[in-house]
Protein backbone atom coordinates (compact mmCIF):
# COMPACT_ATOMS: atom_id res chain seq x y z
CA UNK A 1 0.00 0.00 0.00
CA UNK A 2 3.03 2.12 1.16
CA UNK A 3 4.45 1.49 -2.36
CA UNK A 4 1.29 2.23 -4.28
CA UNK A 5 0.89 5.61 -2.83
CA UNK A 6 4.56 6.85 -3.19
CA UNK A 7 3.75 5.44 -7.10
CA UNK A 8 0.67 8.01 -7.14
CA UNK A 9 1.46 10.77 -5.63
CA UNK A 10 4.87 11.14 -7.80
CA UNK A 11 1.62 12.36 -10.26
CA UNK A 12 0.54 11.74 -13.47
CA UNK A 13 3.43 13.12 -15.56
CA UNK A 14 5.67 10.99 -14.09
CA UNK A 15 4.08 7.26 -13.31
CA UNK A 16 2.36 7.55 -16.43
CA UNK A 17 5.18 7.38 -18.58
CA UNK A 18 7.14 4.39 -16.29
CA UNK A 19 3.92 3.01 -16.67
CA UNK A 20 3.84 3.22 -20.64
CA UNK A 21 7.46 3.09 -21.16
CA UNK A 22 6.93 -0.69 -19.08
CA UNK A 23 3.89 -1.42 -21.79
CA UNK A 24 5.89 -0.57 -24.31
CA UNK A 25 8.52 -3.04 -23.32
CA UNK A 26 5.70 -5.46 -22.90
CA UNK A 27 4.50 -4.87 -26.50
CA UNK A 28 8.41 -5.42 -28.21
CA UNK A 29 8.68 -1.78 -29.24
CA UNK A 30 12.17 -0.95 -29.06
CA UNK A 31 13.68 0.34 -25.71
CA UNK A 32 14.82 3.52 -27.23
CA UNK A 33 11.65 4.11 -29.26
CA UNK A 34 9.63 2.80 -25.95
CA UNK A 35 11.37 5.30 -23.91
CA UNK A 36 11.10 8.28 -26.22
CA UNK A 37 7.36 7.61 -27.10
CA UNK A 38 6.93 7.64 -22.75
CA UNK A 39 9.06 10.64 -22.13
CA UNK A 40 7.02 12.90 -24.74
CA UNK A 41 4.16 11.66 -23.26
CA UNK A 42 5.28 13.30 -19.55
CA UNK A 43 6.30 16.37 -21.33
CA UNK A 44 2.92 16.77 -22.76
CA UNK A 45 1.23 16.14 -19.43
CA UNK A 46 3.76 18.56 -18.21
CA UNK A 47 2.86 21.01 -20.96
CA UNK A 48 -0.99 20.42 -20.10
CA UNK A 49 -0.97 20.92 -16.53
CA UNK A 50 1.04 24.17 -16.98
CA UNK A 51 -1.57 25.84 -19.59
CA UNK A 52 -4.29 24.29 -17.01
CA UNK A 53 -2.77 26.07 -14.33
CA UNK A 54 -2.30 29.39 -16.56
CA UNK A 55 -5.94 29.01 -16.77
CA UNK A 56 -6.55 28.43 -13.06
CA UNK A 57 -4.35 31.01 -11.80
CA UNK A 58 -5.96 33.36 -14.48
CA UNK A 59 -9.53 32.84 -13.69
CA UNK A 60 -9.55 32.41 -9.45
CA UNK A 61 -8.46 36.36 -9.03
CA UNK A 62 -11.32 37.21 -11.60
CA UNK A 63 -14.07 34.80 -9.94
CA UNK A 64 -12.99 35.98 -5.91
CA UNK A 65 -13.64 39.55 -7.57
CA UNK A 66 -16.80 38.33 -9.19
CA UNK A 67 -17.85 37.16 -5.49
CA UNK A 68 -16.75 40.16 -3.62
CA UNK A 69 -18.46 42.82 -6.14
CA UNK A 70 -21.93 40.71 -6.34
CA UNK A 71 -21.82 39.89 -2.53
CA UNK A 72 -22.01 36.05 -3.12
CA UNK A 73 -22.94 34.44 0.04
CA UNK A 74 -22.66 30.51 -1.02
CA UNK A 75 -21.57 28.39 1.89
CA UNK A 76 -19.57 25.64 0.40
CA UNK A 77 -16.36 26.64 -1.61
CA UNK A 78 -15.74 24.51 -4.64
CA UNK A 79 -12.26 22.98 -3.89
CA UNK A 80 -11.59 21.63 -7.09
CA UNK A 81 -10.15 18.26 -8.35
CA UNK A 82 -6.66 18.03 -7.36
CA UNK A 83 -8.07 18.83 -3.73
CA UNK A 84 -11.09 16.53 -4.66
CA UNK A 85 -8.11 13.67 -6.09
CA UNK A 86 -6.02 14.33 -2.59
CA UNK A 87 -8.67 13.71 -0.49
CA UNK A 88 -9.68 10.63 -2.02
CA UNK A 89 -6.84 8.82 -1.99
CA UNK A 90 -5.85 10.50 0.99
CA UNK A 91 -8.61 8.38 3.05
CA UNK A 92 -7.83 4.22 4.56
CA UNK A 93 -9.53 3.34 1.64
CA UNK A 94 -8.57 5.48 -1.34
CA UNK A 95 -5.56 4.34 -1.77
CA UNK A 96 -6.85 0.32 -2.53
CA UNK A 97 -8.75 2.11 -5.59
CA UNK A 98 -5.51 1.14 -7.95
CA UNK A 99 -5.92 -2.66 -7.41
CA UNK A 100 -9.24 -2.35 -7.35
CA UNK A 101 -9.37 -0.71 -10.50
CA UNK A 102 -6.43 -2.79 -12.28
CA UNK A 103 -7.66 -6.32 -11.35
CA UNK A 104 -11.63 -5.26 -12.12
CA UNK A 105 -10.28 -3.99 -15.73
CA UNK A 106 -8.01 -7.41 -16.16
CA UNK A 107 -10.79 -9.80 -15.12
CA UNK A 108 -13.66 -7.61 -17.65
CA UNK A 109 -11.04 -8.29 -20.28
CA UNK A 110 -10.07 -11.99 -19.96
CA UNK A 111 -13.90 -12.67 -19.80
CA UNK A 112 -14.24 -10.51 -22.80
CA UNK A 113 -16.86 -7.81 -21.34
CA UNK A 114 -14.21 -4.63 -21.85
CA UNK A 115 -12.34 -3.55 -24.58
CA UNK A 116 -10.64 -0.75 -22.96
CA UNK A 117 -7.13 -1.26 -21.48
CA UNK A 118 -6.88 1.28 -19.11
CA UNK A 119 -3.64 2.83 -18.96
CA UNK A 120 -4.60 5.58 -17.23
CA UNK A 121 -4.14 4.76 -13.23
CA UNK A 122 -4.22 8.26 -12.00
CA UNK A 123 -7.45 8.81 -12.67
CA UNK A 124 -8.51 6.03 -10.32
CA UNK A 125 -9.05 8.93 -8.16
CA UNK A 126 -12.71 8.97 -9.28
CA UNK A 127 -13.30 5.15 -7.98
CA UNK A 128 -11.28 6.14 -4.96
CA UNK A 129 -13.39 8.93 -4.37
CA UNK A 130 -17.12 7.33 -4.77
CA UNK A 131 -15.98 4.53 -2.94
CA UNK A 132 -14.42 6.92 0.39
CA UNK A 133 -17.81 9.01 0.60
CA UNK A 134 -19.71 5.71 0.49
CA UNK A 135 -17.60 4.33 3.31
CA UNK A 136 -17.86 7.35 4.99
CA UNK A 137 -21.22 7.14 4.77
CA UNK A 138 -22.04 3.78 6.22
CA UNK A 139 -18.77 2.89 8.23
CA UNK A 140 -19.07 -0.51 5.88
CA UNK A 141 -15.17 -0.48 4.21
CA UNK A 142 -16.33 -4.03 2.60
CA UNK A 143 -19.12 -2.08 0.88
CA UNK A 144 -17.09 0.94 -0.27
CA UNK A 145 -14.72 -1.36 -2.35
CA UNK A 146 -17.95 -3.33 -3.68
CA UNK A 147 -18.91 0.44 -4.95
CA UNK A 148 -15.37 0.63 -6.38
CA UNK A 149 -15.52 -2.34 -8.13
CA UNK A 150 -19.44 -1.05 -9.59
CA UNK A 151 -18.21 2.64 -10.12
CA UNK A 152 -14.97 0.56 -12.81
CA UNK A 153 -17.41 -1.11 -14.34
CA UNK A 154 -19.37 1.66 -15.27
CA UNK A 155 -16.84 3.56 -16.41
CA UNK A 156 -15.31 0.74 -18.92
CA UNK A 157 -18.87 0.72 -20.18
CA UNK A 158 -19.38 4.36 -20.58
CA UNK A 159 -15.85 4.21 -22.18
CA UNK A 160 -16.18 0.99 -24.50
CA UNK A 161 -19.87 3.11 -25.67
CA UNK A 162 -18.32 5.99 -26.31
CA UNK A 163 -14.80 5.37 -27.82
CA UNK A 164 -16.11 4.99 -31.40
CA UNK A 165 -17.22 8.36 -31.39
CA UNK A 166 -14.13 9.42 -29.70
CA UNK A 167 -11.82 7.79 -32.59
CA UNK A 168 -13.98 9.68 -35.59
CA UNK A 169 -14.65 13.06 -34.66
CA UNK A 170 -11.15 13.57 -32.00
CA UNK A 171 -9.28 11.29 -34.78
CA UNK A 172 -8.13 8.96 -31.87
CA UNK A 173 -8.62 5.70 -33.43
CA UNK A 174 -8.05 2.89 -31.23
CA UNK A 175 -8.17 5.29 -28.13
CA UNK A 176 -11.21 5.20 -25.12
CA UNK A 177 -11.53 7.89 -21.88
CA UNK A 178 -12.46 5.46 -19.20
CA UNK A 179 -12.35 8.49 -17.31
CA UNK A 180 -14.71 9.16 -14.07
CA UNK A 181 -15.87 12.91 -14.62
CA UNK A 182 -16.29 12.98 -18.93
CA UNK A 183 -17.11 9.64 -19.37
CA UNK A 184 -20.60 9.85 -18.29
CA UNK A 185 -21.23 12.87 -20.39
CA UNK A 186 -21.40 10.65 -23.32
CA UNK A 187 -24.55 9.21 -22.00
CA UNK A 188 -25.56 12.57 -20.60
CA UNK A 189 -25.68 14.08 -24.21
CA UNK A 190 -27.63 11.46 -26.24
CA UNK A 191 -30.67 12.18 -25.37
CA UNK A 192 -30.12 16.12 -26.00
CA UNK A 193 -28.91 15.37 -29.46
CA UNK A 194 -31.92 13.22 -30.10
CA UNK A 195 -33.94 16.52 -29.06
CA UNK A 196 -31.77 19.38 -30.85
CA UNK A 197 -32.43 17.20 -33.87
CA UNK A 198 -36.51 17.38 -33.82
CA UNK A 199 -37.16 21.13 -32.60
CA UNK A 200 -37.49 23.28 -35.48
CA UNK A 201 -35.15 25.98 -36.09
CA UNK A 202 -32.83 24.30 -33.34
CA UNK A 203 -32.05 21.85 -35.94
CA UNK A 204 -30.61 23.92 -38.53
CA UNK A 205 -28.04 25.34 -36.20
CA UNK A 206 -24.90 24.62 -36.49
CA UNK A 207 -21.43 26.33 -34.73
CA UNK A 208 -18.54 25.00 -34.55
CA UNK A 209 -15.33 26.33 -34.15
CA UNK A 210 -14.22 26.30 -37.91
CA UNK A 211 -17.67 27.37 -39.15
CA UNK A 212 -17.33 30.64 -36.95
CA UNK A 213 -14.43 31.49 -37.79
CA UNK A 214 -15.19 31.41 -41.97
CA UNK A 215 -18.08 33.72 -40.91
CA UNK A 216 -16.69 36.05 -38.89
CA UNK A 217 -13.00 36.60 -40.25
CA UNK A 218 -10.19 37.09 -37.42
CA UNK A 219 -12.80 37.30 -34.70
CA UNK A 220 -14.04 34.14 -35.31
CA UNK A 221 -10.88 32.56 -34.26
CA UNK A 222 -10.16 30.26 -31.07
CA UNK A 223 -7.28 32.66 -30.14
CA UNK A 224 -9.23 35.97 -30.64
CA UNK A 225 -12.62 34.49 -29.08
CA UNK A 226 -10.61 33.72 -26.06
CA UNK A 227 -9.37 36.97 -25.57
CA UNK A 228 -12.80 38.57 -26.20
CA UNK A 229 -13.75 35.93 -23.25
CA UNK A 230 -11.10 37.03 -21.27
CA UNK A 231 -12.29 41.12 -21.76
CA UNK A 232 -15.77 40.20 -20.86
CA UNK A 233 -15.13 38.28 -17.03
CA UNK A 234 -12.25 40.75 -16.18
CA UNK A 235 -15.02 43.68 -17.05
CA UNK A 236 -17.57 41.82 -15.30
CA UNK A 237 -15.32 41.15 -12.16
CA UNK A 238 -14.46 45.11 -12.40
CA UNK A 239 -10.19 44.60 -12.75
CA UNK A 240 -8.22 47.34 -13.30
CA UNK A 241 -7.61 47.71 -16.97
CA UNK A 242 -4.30 46.32 -16.96
CA UNK A 243 -5.38 43.23 -14.67
CA UNK A 244 -8.44 42.88 -17.52
CA UNK A 245 -5.73 42.89 -20.32
CA UNK A 246 -3.61 40.57 -19.07
CA UNK A 247 -6.57 37.87 -18.19
CA UNK A 248 -7.30 38.38 -22.06
CA UNK A 249 -4.06 37.36 -22.96
CA UNK A 250 -3.79 34.14 -20.69
CA UNK A 251 -7.48 32.74 -21.93
CA UNK A 252 -5.80 33.34 -26.00
CA UNK A 253 -2.59 31.51 -24.44
CA UNK A 254 -5.00 28.97 -23.20
CA UNK A 255 -6.50 28.64 -26.32
CA UNK A 256 -3.71 28.17 -28.49
CA UNK A 257 -1.27 26.37 -26.41
CA UNK A 258 -3.77 24.02 -25.03
CA UNK A 259 -4.08 21.99 -28.84
CA UNK A 260 -0.36 22.12 -28.82
CA UNK A 261 0.29 20.11 -25.57
CA UNK A 262 -2.44 17.78 -26.47
CA UNK A 263 -0.22 17.43 -30.00
CA UNK A 264 2.24 16.50 -27.84
CA UNK A 265 0.71 13.36 -25.83
CA UNK A 266 -0.41 12.32 -29.16
CA UNK A 267 3.00 12.61 -30.87
CA UNK A 268 4.32 10.30 -27.86
CA UNK A 269 0.84 7.86 -27.55
CA UNK A 270 1.13 6.97 -31.67
CA UNK A 271 3.92 4.66 -31.62
CA UNK A 272 2.24 3.20 -27.97
CA UNK A 273 -0.98 2.28 -30.04
CA UNK A 274 0.67 0.84 -32.80
CA UNK A 275 1.95 -1.71 -30.56
CA UNK A 276 -0.64 -2.33 -28.94
CA UNK A 277 -2.98 -3.05 -32.72
CA UNK A 278 -0.20 -4.94 -33.12
CA UNK A 279 0.23 -7.34 -30.67
CA UNK A 280 -4.15 -7.64 -30.02
CA UNK A 281 -4.29 -8.70 -34.25
CA UNK A 282 -1.43 -11.28 -33.45
CA UNK A 283 -2.23 -12.94 -30.25
CA UNK A 284 -6.22 -12.10 -30.48
CA UNK A 285 -7.19 -11.92 -34.17
CA UNK A 286 -10.40 -10.51 -34.49
CA UNK A 287 -10.56 -8.84 -31.19
CA UNK A 288 -10.78 -4.97 -31.14
CA UNK A 289 -8.63 -3.35 -28.08
CA UNK A 290 -8.95 0.34 -26.52
CA UNK A 291 -5.65 1.90 -24.86
CA UNK A 292 -7.94 3.56 -21.95
CA UNK A 293 -6.66 7.34 -21.77
CA UNK A 294 -7.01 10.76 -20.07
CA UNK A 295 -9.67 12.83 -21.80
CA UNK A 296 -6.88 15.29 -21.85
CA UNK A 297 -6.71 14.43 -25.24
CA UNK A 298 -9.77 16.01 -26.33
CA UNK A 299 -9.97 19.16 -24.37
CA UNK A 300 -7.72 21.35 -27.03
CA UNK A 301 -10.39 21.03 -29.49
CA UNK A 302 -11.59 24.21 -30.73
CA UNK A 303 -15.22 24.04 -30.03
CA UNK A 304 -14.33 22.19 -26.80
CA UNK A 305 -11.97 25.16 -25.26
CA UNK A 306 -14.60 27.74 -26.87
CA UNK A 307 -17.56 26.19 -24.90
CA UNK A 308 -15.90 25.78 -22.17
CA UNK A 309 -14.76 29.13 -21.58
CA UNK A 310 -18.50 30.54 -22.40
CA UNK A 311 -19.72 27.95 -19.73
CA UNK A 312 -17.58 29.88 -17.09
CA UNK A 313 -19.98 33.44 -16.57
CA UNK A 314 -22.51 30.86 -17.25
CA UNK A 315 -21.46 28.81 -14.36
CA UNK A 316 -21.01 31.68 -12.07
CA UNK A 317 -24.81 32.96 -13.26
CA UNK A 318 -26.18 29.59 -12.56
CA UNK A 319 -24.35 29.86 -8.68
CA UNK A 320 -25.78 32.96 -7.91
CA UNK A 321 -29.55 32.81 -9.68
CA UNK A 322 -30.50 28.57 -9.01
CA UNK A 323 -32.88 28.29 -5.73
CA UNK A 324 -31.41 26.06 -3.22
CA UNK A 325 -27.66 25.76 -4.14
CA UNK A 326 -25.27 26.36 -1.38
CA UNK A 327 -21.71 26.01 -4.04
CA UNK A 328 -19.24 28.40 -5.10
CA UNK A 329 -18.11 27.69 -8.20
CA UNK A 330 -13.86 28.38 -8.06
CA UNK A 331 -11.37 25.33 -8.06
CA UNK A 332 -13.27 23.09 -10.80
CA UNK A 333 -14.02 25.93 -13.11
CA UNK A 334 -10.64 25.35 -14.96
CA UNK A 335 -12.20 21.56 -15.31
CA UNK A 336 -15.11 22.75 -17.32
CA UNK A 337 -13.56 21.48 -20.39
CA UNK A 338 -13.65 17.77 -18.79
CA UNK A 339 -17.21 18.07 -18.51
CA UNK A 340 -18.10 18.36 -21.70
CA UNK A 341 -15.09 16.94 -23.54
CA UNK A 342 -17.62 13.90 -24.82
CA UNK A 343 -20.18 16.33 -24.98
CA UNK A 344 -18.50 17.73 -28.33
CA UNK A 345 -18.17 14.46 -29.61
CA UNK A 346 -21.61 13.72 -29.82
CA UNK A 347 -22.55 16.56 -31.15
CA UNK A 348 -20.52 16.77 -33.71
CA UNK A 349 -18.12 20.06 -32.35
CA UNK A 350 -21.67 22.35 -32.16
CA UNK A 351 -20.80 25.26 -29.45
CA UNK A 352 -24.76 26.07 -29.56
CA UNK A 353 -25.45 22.18 -28.39
CA UNK A 354 -22.48 21.90 -26.35
CA UNK A 355 -23.16 25.00 -24.96
CA UNK A 356 -26.66 24.45 -23.58
CA UNK A 357 -26.11 21.09 -22.54
CA UNK A 358 -23.22 21.82 -20.74
CA UNK A 359 -25.50 24.78 -18.85
CA UNK A 360 -28.21 22.14 -17.76
CA UNK A 361 -25.06 19.76 -16.72
CA UNK A 362 -23.63 22.12 -14.40
CA UNK A 363 -27.51 23.24 -13.69
CA UNK A 364 -27.44 19.28 -12.16
CA UNK A 365 -23.79 19.39 -10.74
CA UNK A 366 -24.07 22.90 -8.44
CA UNK A 367 -27.45 20.93 -7.15
CA UNK A 368 -25.73 17.65 -5.96
CA UNK A 369 -22.48 19.04 -5.00
CA UNK A 370 -24.73 21.15 -2.50
CA UNK A 371 -26.08 17.79 -1.56
CA UNK A 372 -22.67 16.32 -1.19
CA UNK A 373 -20.91 18.91 0.49
CA UNK A 374 -21.45 17.75 3.96
CA UNK A 375 -20.24 14.23 3.08
CA UNK A 376 -17.64 15.80 0.89
CA UNK A 377 -16.32 17.73 4.20
CA UNK A 378 -16.80 14.98 6.24
CA UNK A 379 -14.33 12.92 4.06
CA UNK A 380 -11.58 15.85 3.95
CA UNK A 381 -11.53 15.99 7.77
CA UNK A 382 -11.69 11.76 8.13
CA UNK A 383 -8.16 12.33 5.01
CA UNK A 384 -6.90 15.42 7.44
CA UNK A 385 -7.14 17.33 4.12
CA UNK A 386 -6.65 21.48 5.14
CA UNK A 387 -10.28 23.43 4.54
CA UNK A 388 -7.63 26.79 4.64
CA UNK A 389 -10.43 27.66 6.89
CA UNK A 390 -13.70 26.65 5.17
CA UNK A 391 -16.36 25.16 7.30
CA UNK A 392 -17.95 23.65 4.37
CA UNK A 393 -16.46 22.33 1.06
CA UNK A 394 -17.71 20.50 -2.08
CA UNK A 395 -16.23 19.62 -5.81
CA UNK A 396 -18.07 20.66 -8.87
CA UNK A 397 -16.42 17.89 -10.68
CA UNK A 398 -17.09 14.43 -9.15
CA UNK A 399 -18.86 15.98 -5.72
CA UNK A 400 -21.59 17.28 -8.73
CA UNK A 401 -21.80 14.33 -11.12
CA UNK A 402 -24.75 12.31 -11.33
CA UNK A 403 -23.61 9.55 -11.65
CA UNK A 404 -21.64 9.60 -8.29
CA UNK A 405 -25.09 10.56 -6.64
CA UNK A 406 -27.04 7.11 -8.40
CA UNK A 407 -24.25 5.31 -6.89
CA UNK A 408 -24.21 6.90 -2.92
CA UNK A 409 -28.03 7.10 -3.14
CA UNK A 410 -28.31 3.63 -4.21
CA UNK A 411 -25.33 2.49 -1.46
CA UNK A 412 -26.43 4.58 1.68
CA UNK A 413 -30.36 3.99 1.35
CA UNK A 414 -30.48 -0.17 0.11
CA UNK A 415 -26.97 -0.73 1.49
CA UNK A 416 -25.80 -4.30 0.01
CA UNK A 417 -29.18 -4.82 -2.12
CA UNK A 418 -28.44 -1.11 -3.64
CA UNK A 419 -24.75 -1.95 -4.54
CA UNK A 420 -25.98 -5.36 -5.82
CA UNK A 421 -28.34 -3.84 -7.93
CA UNK A 422 -25.97 -1.37 -9.88
CA UNK A 423 -23.44 -4.40 -10.23
CA UNK A 424 -25.93 -6.65 -11.85
CA UNK A 425 -26.97 -3.54 -14.16
CA UNK A 426 -23.32 -2.76 -15.05
CA UNK A 427 -22.73 -6.34 -15.68
CA UNK A 428 -25.72 -6.62 -18.01
CA UNK A 429 -24.56 -3.48 -19.93
CA UNK A 430 -21.05 -5.05 -20.37
CA UNK A 431 -22.36 -8.37 -21.90
CA UNK A 432 -24.61 -6.69 -24.40
CA UNK A 433 -21.99 -4.26 -25.56
CA UNK A 434 -19.13 -6.39 -25.97
CA UNK A 435 -21.05 -10.10 -26.79
CA UNK A 436 -24.89 -9.56 -27.99
CA UNK A 437 -23.97 -6.17 -30.00
CA UNK A 438 -20.49 -7.30 -31.59
CA UNK A 439 -22.26 -10.65 -32.47
CA UNK A 440 -25.02 -8.82 -33.95
CA UNK A 441 -22.45 -6.10 -36.05
CA UNK A 442 -20.31 -9.15 -37.31
CA UNK A 443 -23.96 -11.06 -38.23
CA UNK A 444 -25.33 -8.59 -40.02
CA UNK A 445 -21.61 -7.09 -41.86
Amino acid sequence: MQVLQWIVNLGASVFLPILLFLFGLALRIRPGKAFKSALTIGIGFIGLNLVINLLTTSLGPATKSMISNYGLHLSSIDVGWPAASAIAYGTALGAMAIPVGVGTNIILLILGLTKTLDVDIWNYWHVAFAGSILYTLTGNMWLGLATMVVVTMFTYFFADLSAPTVGKYYGLEGISFPHGLSAPGYVFALPFNWLFDRIPGINKIHLDAETIQKRLGVFGDTTVIGAIIGLIIGFLAQQPLNKVLNLAVSMAAVMMLMPRMVSLLMEGLTPISEGANDMIKKHFPGRKLYIGMDSALAIGQGSVLSSALLLVPITLLLAIVLPGNKVLPFGDLATIPFFIALFAAVFKGDIFRTVVAGTVDIAISLYVASWAAPLITKLAKAASFNMGGNNSISALSDGGLWTNFIYLMMGEKFQWLGVGVLFIVALGLLFWLNKVRDKQEKVTA
